[in-house]
């Protein structure tokens, strides 16, 4: 039997791990398999030939991404060229639906059935695309726990795996270890700093952050670390410090964020791994006023933070767009530092989101639920849509 051709693409860090984590478990299965696709670091790692660079496919925000049009479909075409000419037995597509949802229809008129990793959140808006998902998609794979329901109602193949951060997220170093190894004093409270993945939203975010830290650090004498991401990179942050009593980590976002006291957490994949490690947050998020406005005018849910939505009521502050500034984000961490009361009624809202991604002993982590369905398709186990 000819080795398995699967197509893996992701366009964001979150799904390149995410997608990464599957092709781990289906090589147990399919050792001689070929993968190739869009490929982030994590999927590289993982041994997926690139076909387009997931670093050409980041772009944030509804009018933002208009300028970047004409080379985003050159990479789109780029994909469905290497598709036609391998002819996989299976795709999976991981998050970024505006790019995946138009492959997902090409792949499927091709014959290739398709799974879908990460479901678009047609839930809050867009929900015209669930006509196209209930088409092409052979299983749509989610991976918080409200999104079932809504799928099945609508009539796409759907299956809960659960988180696949649960589990997996925990820190390398203890308290101790990772105080000493930078120089913190272990006396006095830490906040992590995490003003988002990506160079522009950092950007936006980093005025009223060191803001609020440098008062933080003159009034309260709280400390302060930035876990850079790969895709900012250190001197990025460093650059745009000035005196802000900051420490700008290589990484070790996951040791930052278990050991602060508290998380000021950009609203995104950060704040569901804060909520596994249990760490009190406050999240924030500012785009362009263009964007925001267009945003309102189409995004419909009570929430915006996944960890609120996940629990179905308000269990860690929002600070949105015109609310985020440095004096909010100051007053939020004064009380979550220094109020027991709110900060156990945090915990305990973190614990049940805990429970609810699926982060309990002895459950087989989401990545190998996924393997074991994607497993089936490839063995041809489950029926074409």
């Amino acid at each position: 039997m000819a080795p398995k051709r699967v197509l893996v693409s992701a366009g964001e860090a979150s799904g390149d791990l995410y997608a990464a984590l599957v092709v781990d478990e289906l090589r147990a299965a399919f050792p001689d398999a070929r993968f190739f696709g869009c490929t982030g670091p994590r999927l590289r790692a993982a041994g997926v030939e690139t076909v387009v660079d997931a670093a050409s496919l980041a772009v944030v925000g509804l009018l933002e991404v208009v300028a970047h049009l004409p080379r985003i479909y050159g990479e789109f075409r780029k994909l469905m060229l290497a598709a036609e000419a391998e002819r996989p037995d299976v795709a999976i597509l991981t998050d970024s639906p505006d790019f995946h949802l138009r492959a997902a229809r090409r792949l499927h008129a091709a014959g290739i059935p398709v799974v879908y990793l990460v479901a678009p959140q047609a839930w809050a808006w867009r929900q015209g695309r669930v006509r196209s998902m209930r088409r092409t998609l052979r299983r749509l794979l989610c991976i918080f726990p409200f999104e079932q329901e809504f799928f099945e109602r609508a009539g796409v193949p759907t299956t809960y795996i659960g988180h696949p951060l649960a589990g997996l997220v925990r820190p390398t170093l203890s308290r101790d270890e990772f105080f000493r190894k930078h120089g913190l004093a272990i006396d006095r409270p830490l906040v992590a700093v995490l003003p988002g993945s990506r160079r522009g939203e950092a950007a936006r975010h980093l005025p009223a952050l060191l803001g609020a830290v440098t008062r933080l650090a003159r009034e309260r004498a709280v400390q302060a670390v930035l876990p850079a991401s790969v895709t900012s990179g250190v001197p990025f942050f460093r650059e745009r410090l000035g005196a802000a009593p900051v420490l700008v980590l290589e990484g070790e976002s996951w040791n930052a964020m278990a050991h602060a006291d508290l998380a000021l957490a950009a609203s995104g994949t950060v704040t569901v791994e804060a909520a596994l490690l249990g760490t009190p947050m406050v999240t924030f998020y500012k785009v362009t006023p263009p964007s925001w406005l267009a945003g309102k005018l189409l995004v419909r849910v009570p929430f915006y933070t996944m960890v609120n939505l996940i629990a179905g009521r308000k269990v860690v502050p929002e600070l949105m767009q015109g609310e985020f500034s440095a004096d909010s984000l100051y007053s939020e961490a004064v009380r979550l530092l220094y109020d027991p009361a709110a900060r156990a009624a945090m915990r305990a809202g973190l614990a049940e989101v805990r429970h609810l991604l699926g982060a309990e002993a002895g459950q087989p982590p989401a990545p190998r639920r996924a393997a074991a369905i994607i497993h089936d398709i490839l063995e041809g186990q489950v029926a074409h849509v």
